[in-house]
């Protein structure tokens, strides 16, 4: 199938379609699994009003917790999560580029991994717990869903509804560093097994957190 063009939902958000070969949709899915293990293991995460997340997370370099960053998963088993691989960050920096059209400095220190089953959901939120306003850069793997992009003000309209499916690549940055994004819908059954991913939805948003 051929890949949709690229293209800017909002000044500094881009949407590129296809983005990920399938080798590396493939190799992205094998490093999940052994990241999900350990040594701080995917979860609900849990949220300070007693509310539990739909989505499973795993985090890599930093952990986050609502509403910060530690190295230490005090929330979970007490252990420093796994480092952020080079070869992550590499990609991170070549989205970027392939994203903007130019070369982009970009030193990510963490990573956050959500899994979305059929049912999980992510409501509108700003990604605004890091001390850096540097580009976030979102892989998608698996089942396709329904990404609602907004605006920095509010978290109702105005927005934009963005299918992301297996192999997408999403950055936002600029004006668009805050703004208000969620996932109301998973497609179930929308994804390429060939990824080794059978069923749900693999999330990789890379982020730079600004912390020492």
């Amino acid at each position: 199938m051929i890949p949709l063009p690229m293209r800017e939902i909002a000044p500094g958000a881009v949407h590129v379609p296809g983005w990920l070969t399938l080798d590396e949709q493939r190799r992205l899915v094998r490093e999940c699994r052994e990241w999900a293990r350990g040594p701080v293991p995917i979860r609900h995460t849990v949220l300070p009003g007693g509310g539990v997340m739909s989505v499973r997370t795993v985090c890599l370099g930093w952990h986050w917790q609502p509403y910060r960053y530690t190295r230490v998963a005090h929330d979970v088993n007490g252990r420093q999560v796994a480092e952020l691989p080079g070869w992550l960050a590499d990609l991170g920096r070549r989205a970027l580029a392939d994203a903007y059209g130019h070369s982009v400095a970009y030193e990510p220190d963490t990573a956050l991994i959500n899994f979305y089953d059929g049912q999980a959901r992510m409501g509108m939120h700003q990604d605004k717990d890091e001390r850096s306003d540097a580009p976030v850069v979102s892989l998608s793997i698996g089942d396709s869903c329904l990404f609602r992009f907004g605006n920095p003000q509010t978290r109702g309209r105005p927005y934009t509804d963005v299918r992301l499916a297996s192999g997408d690549l999403f950055v936002f940055g600029g004006p668009s560093r805050f703004a208000y994004h969620g996932v109301p819908k998973v497609y179930p059954g929308t994804g390429d097994p060939a990824t080794g991913l059978a069923s749900g939805r693999l999330n990789l948003t890379l982020r730079v957190t600004g912390l020492r």
